[in-house]
């Protein structure tokens, strides 16, 4: 998805940002390069509707992604992983990614070992994986369900979502089938009415 805050965020300390779309809506296949890691000040990978495990369906492009951040990782290039990005990063480490045993969808606080860097929220959250972390990577914050933030170096992964903004998140809503909410335990107007807070 768009960068949403992440990407004001760049803007506002001076950074041009570059999007890379790795497939179009409406599609799993993709084979557009990746660019060179090593060009950029720092790489923000961000979601999918995908698991980074489903090479049946992304296979065309995952692997290629991981080894793109595994590259800027190994080059000390800081790495960003959202959700998504995150998972793509904890492969890249050599970790493994998973279906969790349950879905977060919504606003979330979680437990932190660094309250100044990872506040405990409330984040807001949209995902249905989880991190098994490799050796290296410290866990910075987590719940029951799995790990929500860890880093090694110049990477940093979270499971939430900080680039989220009501316009993103309401075109996400917007794509959701009928019955989406009720049957992950909330609502379209919970998940949307936590901007307001």
């Amino acid at each position: 998805g768009p960068a949403g805050l992440m990407g004001e965020h760049l803007r506002a300390r001076g950074f041009d940002v570059v999007d890379h779309l790795v497939m179009h809506a409406g599609s799993t296949e993709s084979h557009h390069p990746f660019p060179d890691p090593t060009a950029f000040d720092v790489v923000v990978p961000l979601g999918s509707i995908h698991g980074v495990y489903e090479h049946d369906v992304i296979g065309t492009w995952i692997d290629r992604e991981v080894e793109m951040l595994l590259t800027a990782h190994e080059a000390g290039v800081p790495v960003f992983g959202i959700c998504f990005g995150a998972q793509a990063m904890c492969a890249a480490l050599g970790g493994q990614v998973e279906k969790a045993p349950g879905y977060e969808v919504g606003w979330y606080s979680y437990d932190t070992d660094v309250p100044d860097a990872v506040a405990a929220g409330p984040w807001f959250t949209w995902h249905g994986d989880r991190c098994l972390l490799p050796a290296g990577p410290t866990e910075l914050a987590r719940n029951s369900l799995c790990t929500q933030a860890y880093r090694i170096g110049r990477t940093v992964g979270v499971q939430f979502h900080p680039e989220a903004t009501p316009e993103l998140i309401g075109s996400w809503v917007a794509k959701c089938p009928p019955g989406y909410f009720a049957s992950h335990d909330t609502t379209a107007e919970a998940v949307l009415s936590g901007f307001a807070s």
